[in-house]
């Protein structure tokens, strides 16, 4: 970041011309002596310019000095006039203005954004690194949020172009003495105000949606948004389908358990899993749980296909083929064709195309990375926590299944996993692994090894997937702290506190991975709300 100097010209009479040179050096080195964090990066960022900078002030305080001596000497005098202004003020201010402007630049860039026209998934796409484009936000700063009484935002926010500008779209879970329950918001993603709100499954308003853990889907021409509906103890649960521009249900499909799983979007095809039901055993309490695949422009049923506990959330290939992760009682990642039944037994095929065991339950989203796709899995579940935590990494060839490399992690890694290549044309491809021990850590793609390895909050557990975008890394731990480490090193830059003052949450379910898009930041909370920040400068290459 550059130095922040302040100069500020003043003109007066002609015996005193060189004093306009003189009190802008003055001011600017004021200002950095007025801000000891700013001096300190300038002394570590650019220590010559710095040293010349206190040097500078040493020699218009002495040149002030004899300026004063010399006019006392001779007895001159000045008319009465203006009174003097305070140069420290007047250079802060010029530094707000500043900071203002930045702000507000980083601000107006949103609204000349373009946002792609394709499909939008969760995490944005399968690479799931949370990264719609443009400027990188730091210095973060609440720009607006919405925060309903008593409502959780567990789902990850998804943003696409409306016809009054981006939208953003997400899902929240209400809980009182009745019941819980669930509903899917529509918000301008310039200012926070709600387009549309959906918390009935019926026209009369008599039957409310289940709570939401699963993140929305939006199809390429915008006019579809699919989320599944349910919590993990919920049962008789939907995948849902609404129109994008008004909330209105479009089609229910309805399943005897629950969609925690996000869907995967492949043309005229939505794909999401429906988890099974389990008991203090960790056995499943009737349907284990299966794959489903539903046509978006009607909502029939394509085809299902019988895969223990498929919690995770899928992603599906350019070919079509659907992988996801199979949980407690499966461990182990599919490959799913997905072309109908009729045309699978007219070809000889099965839909399995290939299954690959894993020791632990792999619930964590499938994430899609070149000719490879990694998964996260491990011992444990956002609410259950093992007394004996362990967890690992895949890395699978999407053709065959075989395994390329496994990482084992201290713990269960359930968030996506983020992938992205280094700037630069030797930069290397990177995973971003959120773990629930309370860490992030990064792998090298080509092997596993361990970049860097970064604690969030103390042992809060971190279960939502990381944004991921260049240099920086945003990240969210369980009790509600929004983290920004430096993507190289995974250095602590910034942490802010995403849940309301006064309100912490007890249950650790800040769990919604965040979205960054054309310089703002979004992301939901337990108690909350969902929040947009906007950056007070863009990130660079030095950070």
């Amino acid at each position: 970041m550059d130095v922040p100097f302040a100069v500020v010209p003043i003109f007066v009479n002609a015996g005193a011309a060189v004093l306009p040179a003189i009190l802008g050096a003055l001011a600017s080195t004021l200002t950095l002596l007025l801000r000891p964090r700013e001096l300190l990066r300038a002394c570590r960022r650019r220590p010559l310019a710095a040293s010349a900078a206190l040097s500078a002030v040493i020699v218009a305080a002495a040149a002030c000095s004899l300026l004063c001596s010399r006019s006392q000497v001779t007895g001159a005098s000045e008319s009465e006039g203006p009174a003097r202004p305070d140069w420290a003020k007047v250079a802060m201010e010029i530094l707000r203005r500043r900071e203002a402007g930045a702000q507000a630049d980083m601000s107006d860039s949103f609204s000349q954004v373009s946002f792609r026209n394709t499909i939008t998934v969760f995490r944005r796409d399968y690479s799931r690194s949370g990264y719609d484009g443009g400027p990188v936000p730091l210095g973060l700063k609440l720009l607006w949020e919405d925060r309903p009484e008593d409502t959780m935002f567990l789902s990850s926010p998804a943003i696409a172009a409306g016809k009054d500008g981006p939208r953003i779209y997400t899902a929240g879970c209400q809980f009182d003495v009745t019941g819980k329950y669930g509903s899917v918001v529509c918000l301008e993603a310039s200012k926070g105000k709600r387009i549309w709100e959906t918390s009935t499954a019926d026209s009369a308003g008599q039957q409310s949606l289940k709570p939401f853990f699963s993140s929305p889907a939006i199809t390429a021409d915008g006019k579809c948004l699919v989320i599944g509906q349910g919590l993990h103890d919920d049962a008789d649960c939907d995948l849902l389908c609404l129109e994008a521009a008004t909330g209105k249900i479009r089609w229910r499909r309805p399943t005897p358990l629950h969609v925690e799983s996000s869907p995967a979007i492949f043309g005229d095809m939505a794909v999401a899993g429906a988890g099974a039901i389990e008991g203090p055993d960790r056995k499943p309490q009737g349907d284990p749980g299966f794959v489903l695949a539903v046509r978006i422009s009607d909502g029939a049923e394509l085809w299902r296909f019988r895969v223990a506990d498929p919690e995770s959330s899928p992603a599906i290939g350019q070919d079509g083929t659907v992988y996801i992760g199979s949980g407690f009682n499966g461990s182990a990642v599919v490959a799913l064709r997905s072309e109908s039944d009729e045309r699978l037994r007219a070809a000889g095929l099965d839909r399995l195309l290939w299954r690959t065991p894993a020791r632990y339950a792999m619930t964590g989203a499938v994430t899609l990375a070149s000719d490879r796709l990694l998964a996260g899995g491990g011992n444990a579940d956002y609410a259950y926590s093992s007394p004996d935590p362990a967890g690992v990494v895949l890395a699978l060839d999407r053709r065959t299944g075989h395994v390329r490399w496994e990482r084992e992690m201290d713990d269960a890694v359930l968030a996506p996993i983020a992938v992205s290549r280094q700037p630069g044309p030797s930069g290397k491809t990177l995973a971003f692994c959120p773990v629930r021990s309370g860490e992030v850590v990064a792998l090298d793609i080509d092997d596993g090894r361990i970049v860097w390895r970064q604690r969030i909050s103390g042992k809060a557990a971190v279960l939502a997937g990381c944004a991921v975008a260049y240099p920086v890394v945003y990240a969210v731990s369980s009790d509600g702290y929004l983290a920004v480490l430096r993507a190289r090193d995974g250095k602590l830059l910034e942490k802010h506190f995403l849940n309301q003052e006064g309100k912490p949450g007890q249950l650790g379910l800040s769990i919604s991975s965040p979205l960054v898009a054309a310089g703002r930041l979004f992301v939901g909370s337990e108690t909350g709300g969902l929040k947009c920040f906007v950056g007070s400068r863009r990130a660079g290459a030095a950070d």
